[in-house]
């Protein structure tokens, strides 16, 4: 990967940080984003001992000029061939007691920097007919029911995404992959709240990482690192298919007596 550069979000720690680890082995060139510049540097300092280029943009992606900045680099940077979406909160409470400014803030960065990033690239990506486009999204995208209200959303929302971008933008040569990690020992989690949890369900981050590159590598579009069946994903994608000639129809169903 001599002749990449990769730009990261959130890249101060946790999955942003293993992920500009991994490329970094790979031989890429990175770009590392974030709001905390000091941490953004001690990572950069360690990355460049590996004979690699590295920048670092501090941003905070829920600010517009911000945001905006990060797009024009996408968007205008030809030496930029790959980007991973992985900036992003959690946190919130119950939904009747959350801060409904905290939920904007959430959505902004869950939901439209991811967006709004991705489209910066895709153009590009699209005419070279190359380019990598990692969004991290989570299993909550795939259970709702089991987690707040809002978060979940937010990640079934970039999982829909991806999968049409992968429609789009797969056909040109592009790379799209969806990873969804579970829980993952990260700064997203209080180590109270990880002290609680069941050791069995908390995946360390590196192996996460190099479990969401093998997936990559082999060229999976949904990669979910602690899934042991690839089956079942296959089985519950294949039902949901099932479902789409009977989605839309002239006639109501029957049990609705319409």
């Amino acid at each position: 990967m001599t002749n990449e550069t990769i730009l990261i979000t959130g890249a101060s720690d946790g999955i942003g940080a293993v992920y500009a680890d991994r490329f970094a082995r790979r031989g890429a060139n990175l770009i590392l984003v974030a709001r905390r510049a000091a941490k953004l540097e001690a990572l950069a300092a360690q990355l460049r001992g590996t004979g690699v280029v590295v920048e670092v943009i501090a941003a905070d992606l829920s600010r517009a000029d911000d945001l905006a900045r990060i797009e024009a680099r996408l968007r205008d940077d030809d030496a930029i061939t790959g980007l991973i979406n992985n900036a992003g909160i959690a946190g919130e409470q119950a939904f009747t007691e959350t801060d409904p400014a905290y939920l904007t803030g959430l959505i902004t960065l869950n939901i439209m920097a991811v967006t709004r990033l991705s489209r910066a690239v895709a153009p590009r990506f699209a005419e070279k007919g190359a380019g990598t486009l990692i969004n991290i999204t989570s299993v909550t995208a795939l259970m709702p029911d089991g987690f707040t209200a809002v978060y979940p959303a937010s990640k079934a929302y970039v999982l829909a995404f991806t999968e049409a971008l992968q429609v789009e933008l797969g056909g040109k040569g592009v790379k799209v992959q969806a990873v969804l990690p579970g829980i993952t020992r990260t700064a997203i989690w209080t180590a109270e709240q990880i002290a609680t949890m069941p050791d069995a369900m908390v995946m360390d981050v590196g192996v996460m990482v190099d479990a969401a590159l093998a997936g990559l590598d082999m060229g999976e579009a949904i990669t979910i690192p602690a899934l042991p069946e690839r089956g079942d994903f296959d089985a519950y994608m294949a039902a949901r298919a099932a479902l789409r000639p009977n989605l839309s129809l002239k006639a109501a169903a029957a049990r609705y007596r319409v």
